[in-house]
């Protein structure tokens, strides 16, 4: 497999997709390179890595700050050699309707989920040109293909993104740089334990999505399969989602 050997950074690894991600190309031999803000699980799920004989290092990111990002990306070089992969996995949701006025959770959204994913790319592309090749491996949304009442504003900051990637994708037809946008439909992740202030609103969201949600691996084998296709073919978009989601 392509995978064997690669350098995968990812951000948001310390729970759900990211954090399956990790052990799951780990797994498969890749070096992976873990940044979020919750240290002490990074430093649990390294040594979790380590003890099974996989590789990996940790270093504390919050993707609002580019430095971190560039930090993350350091990382990577100088314990492992290279960068070949970002999975640009760090988002946060808040399901309200528009006319709640939550621009506090607007601003949010817009500086995790958008600038976090310009922050990374700032990072990791002049290191990709140096090297000659790189792949940015970003976890959007079917929020962004199926809009629905409460998820505007979630789903255009994703939506952003996917409009991002492919006029990156456009301008990088050199060979160099692979995109890949992964679009998650309902898992079971932390997502939405913060997303909704309502508590009755709140245990109702989690409880379907404890019922519907499939598990983060299912995404992280998409992941792993873009990642392993040769230089010369590039997945685009891959839509994971539960059979039942309608």
């Amino acid at each position: 497999m392509t995978i064997q050997g690669k350098v995968v950074a990812i951000t948001g690894a310390s729970s759900g997709i990211g954090e399956a991600t990790a052990r799951h190309l780990a797994a498969l031999g890749a070096a992976v390179v873990l940044g979020a803000r919750r240290t002490d699980r990074l430093d649990r799920l390294v040594a979790e890595i380590e003890a099974a004989g996989g590789r990996a290092a940790a270093t504390r990111v919050d993707v609002t700050d580019p430095e971190d990002l560039r930090s993350l990306v350091t990382v990577a070089v100088d314990r492992f050699g290279s960068l070949d992969v970002l999975v640009g996995n760090a988002g946060i949701s808040r399901i309200s309707p528009v006319a709640d006025l939550d621009i506090g959770g607007w601003s949010a959204m817009v500086d995790v989920n958008v600038k976090g994913i310009l922050h990374g790319i700032a990072a990791a592309l002049p290191v990709f040109r140096s090297q000659g090749s790189g792949h940015l491996v970003t976890v959007v949304s079917t929020s962004g293909l199926k809009i629905v009442p409460t998820q505007a504003v979630y789903a255009g900051t994703k939506n952003a993104v996917r409009t991002l990637l492919e006029g990156l994708r456009q301008e990088s037809t050199d060979g160099v740089l692979r995109t890949t946008s992964i679009s998650p439909g309902y898992v079971r992740t932390e997502l939405v334990d913060n997303a909704v202030d309502d508590p009755a609103v709140r245990a109702q969201v989690k409880e379907n999505m404890a019922d519907l949600g499939i598990d983060p691996i299912a995404v992280a084998r998409a992941i792993a399969f873009a990642i392993d296709q040769p230089d010369d073919v590039e997945i685009g978009d891959l839509t994971i989602r539960p059979t039942r989601q309608g």
